[in-house]
C-alpha cells in the first residue's frame, strides 16, 4: 500500500496552479476547445473541464455534460504532450547571404521555458519516456527537444474513468502512474490523493500544508484504478515481434488495407509516432533560407521514397510498417513496444479501424 500520502481538497486546487505560476512555470492544462479536450495554457481552475465526460469509439469522439465537478473525468483527447516537446514543424537552422553573397548558418533554438503540464494521464507519460530515448539517450542529443524537455514539469492525474477503446493496461503503462512524474493526482468526490515523487514534486506543495491521507481515501484510489483496469480493451500480451514478421503475408493485411485510408490520423495522435520529414523554405529574394522540421507518417509515400522509387507503395504495405514496427521492431531499438494503450488511433481513424482486433487476429490466427 503506498504510504505518506496527502490529500488536496476540490477547492484547493487553485492554490496548486498559483504556486506554479509563482515559481515561473507557464501552467498546460485540459481545456475545451472545438468539442475536443486540448492542452493550452491556463491560468485557472475554472478553464478546466469541469463536468466533461466522453464517449469513445472507433471513429468516434464526443464530449458531454454531466453537471458534477469533476475535472478529470474523461480519458484523453486528441492530443497528448507530444506536441509540446516534439514540434509539428520547426525551424532547425536559418541560412542567410551577406552583401558578399556569402552564406551564413545559424542554429536556431526554442527558448527554454519552464514548463508545468498538468493531467498529465500515464499513457502519455510512458510515451514520452520512449521519447527520451530517442531524442536523449543516444550519442546525438537533439537540441530543439532537450530545450523544450529539461525545465518541464509533470503532475500525472491517473485514469478512472478509461475510454471505451483504451488498453494501457495491455501495455502496463496504466491506469495509474508509477515512473516519470512529479506529482500524480487521484481525483474523487471531495478532492484528490495527492503523491509526489520528486524533489521537485514535494517542493512545489511543501508550502500547500496538506493533511496526510487517510487509509480509507488511499485503499478508496487503489480500487478505482483496479477497477478501470478490468474495462479496457486487451492487446495480445508480451513481445509481439516474432508473431508479427512470421506473418508479414497474413491475410490480414489486406483486408486492413482495403478500409485504411492512409490518411496518417493514427500516427498524428499517437503520443509516440516521431517520424518527420525536412524541407527548405527559401526567401523569395534569394537573401537565404530556413530548413525545416516537420511530422511525417509512414502512410505517405513520400516516407518510403528512395532514389525514385516509392518502397512502400500501396496501403497494404504502410499499415503493416507501421505497425509490424511500432509493436514488433520497436522492442530491438527501445527494450519496448512503441504503443501506450491510449486508444487514440482507434478513436481518431475515421474507417473505425481497432488495432487491438487487427493485432489479434493475427497473433490468434497464425499457425505460429
Amino acid at each position: 500500500m503506498k504510504q505518506d500520502m496527502n490529500f488536496l481538497p476540490r477547492d484547493r486546487l487553485q492554490g496548486l496552479l498559483d504556486l506554479l505560476a509563482a515559481q515561473g512555470y507557464r501552467c498546460i492544462g485540459p481545456q475545451v476547445k472545438d468539442a475536443a479536450i486540448v492542452y493550452d495554457d491556463i491560468a485557472s481552475v475554472e478553464q478546466m473541464p469541469r463536468g466533461i465526460r466522453q464517449t469513445q469509439a472507433p471513429g468516434s469522439y464526443r464530449l458531454h455534460d454531466s453537471g458534477d465537478d469533476y475535472l478529470f473525468s474523461w480519458a484523453n483527447g486528441p492530443q497528448a504532450i507530444k506536441p509540446l516537446v516534439f514540434a509539428s514543424e520547426e525551424v532547425l537552422w536559418q541560412c542567410d547571404a551577406d552583401d558578399n553573397k556569402q552564406l551564413h548558418f545559424t542554429e536556431t533554438l526554442p527558448e527554454a521555458q519552464k514548463i508545468a503540464f498538468i493531467g498529465a494521464r500515464p499513457c502519455d507519460i510512458a510515451a514520452l519516456y520512449i521519447h527520451d530515448r530517442h531524442f536523449l539517450q543516444q550519442d546525438y542529443r537533439d537540441p530543439c527537444y532537450l530545450a523544450r524537455r529539461q525545465n518541464m514539469v509533470l503532475i500525472a492525474v491517473n485514469c478512472t474513468q478509461p475510454a471505451d477503446t483504451c488498453f494501457c493496461a495491455s501495455t502496463g503503462d496504466g491506469p495509474g502512474a508509477s515512473y516519470g512524474f512529479d506529482i500524480a493526482l487521484t481525483e474523487m468526490a471531495e478532492g484528490f490523493l495527492l503523491e509526489c515523487h520528486t524533489e521537485t514534486g514535494q517542493a512545489i506543495t511543501r508550502d500547500m500544508q496538506l493533511a496526510k491521507a487517510g487509509e480509507h481515501t488511499i485503499v478508496q484510489a487503489d480500487e478505482l484504478l483496479k477497477q478501470a483496469a478490468v474495462q479496457q480493451r486487451k492487446l495480445p500480451a508480451g513481445n509481439l515481434q516474432a508473431v508479427l514478421f512470421n506473418n508479414l503475408d497474413h491475410q490480414r493485411w489486406h483486408e486492413v488495407a482495403a478500409r485504411c485510408l492512409s490518411c496518417g490520423n493514427c500516427t498524428a495522435v499517437c503520443p509516440t509516432c516521431f517520424c518527420h520529414s525536412e524541407i527548405e523554405r527559401p526567401q523569395l529574394d534569394g537573401s537565404g533560407s530556413q530548413h525545416l522540421r516537420q511530422w511525417d507518417s509512414c502512410f505517405t509515400p513520400g516516407h518510403s521514397y528512395i532514389h525514385g522509387i516509392t518502397i512502400r507503395s500501396d496501403t497494404r504495405l504502410r499499415y503493416r510498417q507501421w505497425l509490424t514496427h511500432k509493436l514488433g521492431s520497436w522492442h530491438e531499438q527501445y527494450g519496448r513496444s512503441g504503443c501506450v494503450g491510449c486508444g487514440r488511433c482507434i478513436t481518431w481513424c475515421p474507417v473505425g479501424i481497432d488495432l487491438t482486433e487487427e493485432v489479434s487476429a493475427i497473433c490468434m490466427e497464425s499457425p505460429t
